[in-house]
């Protein structure tokens, strides 16, 4: 028996459960996908498949006191009361999904909150205010017993400060907090000192700890903030890491708390590794990477998790798994090119499989966004399905097309379904294609040709028959409503600048940033 079999046997043993059927035997099966309901918690081994030979990488550990290995394999965003992070949970499916009555058809204004604008000249122009991409909201419903501890704490509360409460990241170099229902200022904005592009992130455990990721150096010190929201200050700045292999050192990653540690991915090819005690930080470990006589890429997709296993995408195409104990990689997968779309993750008979996609970028002015299926314990491909895109320029900037979206798993009458974005750069315009996949075999289900690409990652509806509905928006401003099993747009409205960001879905509420200056909260009825 080859070493790499004895490896594969013992992923399979550390799985309860039916592990046993070979997924990509049963790919001409159309039946649907439905995923279990509750996951297996097993800690999974700590094995290097040979996939990581591409790879030249190192582990530094600075904390040799503490283990480094997980205290729980649960996740704490299950119990959060609200959207704490990117795509909401570990596994960046996006779980928080809202409800309508019937077959919706309109899209309503409820509120708009106006954001500062940051006028600074960059190197890299001037980046206003509002949200970019990945820019999205948290929703928080905080206890009876933090809203009494913030109002005899904290100084930074207004008097429209409320149980339900929005904080936002802005490109004005800000952190805003509004009051859901209201549409109002909660607290006072939080100064950032540079530009917020990705989305920050909420400590699960309620310690009051709120991370947040500097996107554009407007001025130095440049890198990751950690806020206090009791005592509203600054209480951790991780600065430009002078060991780092690739020196640009922006966060848009989305920070994701596993256990008791946090863990940080940078755009300067380093995977950070922060002990949590209370509300301080300490650097645990860290794990550096690259292709083999290749530069460093940075990873601006946010890290998804199942069990001791977390997943990233960075900017040469790598697909890397890590054992989060050790921060040893288990498994490398090439997908071709720059990947800033989060990996998903979903359980399918048993099994985690992850679902990813790569931009047009290092192939040149024309290639292909390659979409893959992977077996998410060892790195094997079950599907691969491909779209032709281009790279065009517009305004004298350079757009590179593929997916910068991250996927929507379907749920209710389309749960055998995968949804994404792609930027075609098609002509006439700017154009993109919105597309349903089928989670079975690959296979294209329906393309909905828009005339503006999207950025933007889809969230779903459904109704009180399971019938999937999705809203986005596109680089313009538009919003649609799609009814999810047929591609047909129920409802499309102009509304903001420029739907880069990401949208939240509470209820039947809407909420998302615009460029410019405006976070917008809708209604779909």
């Amino acid at each position: 028996m080859s070493s790499l079999s004895k490896i594969l046997i013992l992923i399979s043993m550390a799985i309860i459960g039916s592990c046993q059927a070979n997924p990509v035997m049963d790919m001409d099966n159309d039946s649907t996908v439905t995923p279990l309901p509750e996951r297996v918690y097993s800690m999974l081994p700590d094995t290097t498949l040979p996939s990581v030979d591409a790879l030249e990488w190192k582990v530094e550990v600075l904390d040799t006191v503490n283990s480094g290995t997980l205290d729980t394999l649960r996740s704490l965003y299950d119990d959060a009361p609200g959207i704490f992070t990117f795509r909401g949970n570990v596994f960046r499916d996006a779980p928080f999904v809202g409800h309508v009555n019937g077959t919706p058809d309109t899209i309503l204004l409820d509120w708009q909150f106006t954001t500062g604008y940051d006028s600074r000249n960059t190197d890299y122009g001037v980046w206003g205010g509002g949200t970019g991409w990945t820019g999205q909201p948290l929703y928080v419903r905080w206890p009876d017993s933090l809203m009494t501890r913030f109002r005899n704490e904290s100084n930074a509360l207004t008097r429209s400060f409320s149980q339900e409460e929005i904080i936002v990241g802005s490109l004005a170099s800000r952190v805003y907090f509004i009051n859901f229902a209201t549409g109002d200022s909660s607290r006072r904005s939080l100064p950032t000192r540079n530009p917020i592009k990705g989305t920050v992130s909420l400590d699960p455990t309620l310690n009051g700890n709120l991370y947040v990721g500097q996107g554009i150096p407007a001025k130095h010190p440049f890198g990751a903030l950690t806020f206090n929201l009791f005592s509203h200050s600054e209480t951790n700045f991780f600065p430009h890491d002078k060991k780092a292999w690739r020196k640009w050192g922006a966060y848009d990653s989305s920070p994701i708390r596993v256990a008791q540690f946090l863990f940080r991915p940078g755009e300067n090819g380093t995977l950070y590794k922060f002990l949590v005690k209370g509300d301080t930080l300490k650097l645990h470990s860290t794990l550096q990477f690259r292709k083999r006589h290749s530069s460093a890429a940075g990873m601006e997709a946010s890290m998804s998790v199942y069990n001791n296993y977390g997943y990233i995408s960075d900017n040469h195409g790598n697909i890397l798994c890590v054992n989060l104990n050790t921060m040893h990689p288990v498994w490398r997968y090439d997908n071709h090119d720059d990947s800033d779309g989060s990996p998903v993750l979903a359980i399918e008979d048993g099994v985690p499989y992850l679902y990813s996609a790569c931009e047009l970028d290092k192939q040149g002015g024309k290639g292909k966004c390659y979409f893959v299926k992977l077996n998410a314990l060892n790195g094997e491909l079950v599907w691969e399905q491909t779209f032709s895109c281009k790279i065009t320029t517009s305004n004298g900037k350079k757009r590179e097309g593929g997916q910068f979206a991250t996927p929507l798993l379907g749920r209710g009458n389309c749960d055998s379904i995968i949804f994404t974005h792609i930027v075609t750069n098609e002509k006439p315009g700017l154009r993109g294609d919105f597309v349903a996949i089928s989670r079975n075999d690959g296979h294209v289900v329906y393309t909905l040709h828009m005339d503006h690409y999207a950025w933007s990652s889809p969230v779903a509806l459904l109704n009180d028959n399971s019938e999937m509905f999705i809203f986005t928006g596109d680089t313009r401003g538009r919003a649609y409503l799609i009814e999810a099993k047929s591609g047909k747009i129920l409802c499309s409205r102009k509304v903001g600048n420029n739907f880069e960001g990401s949208p939240i879905v509470i209820g039947n509420s809407i909420v998302v940033g615009s460029r410019g200056r405006t976070i917008y909260k809708l209604k779909i009825q």
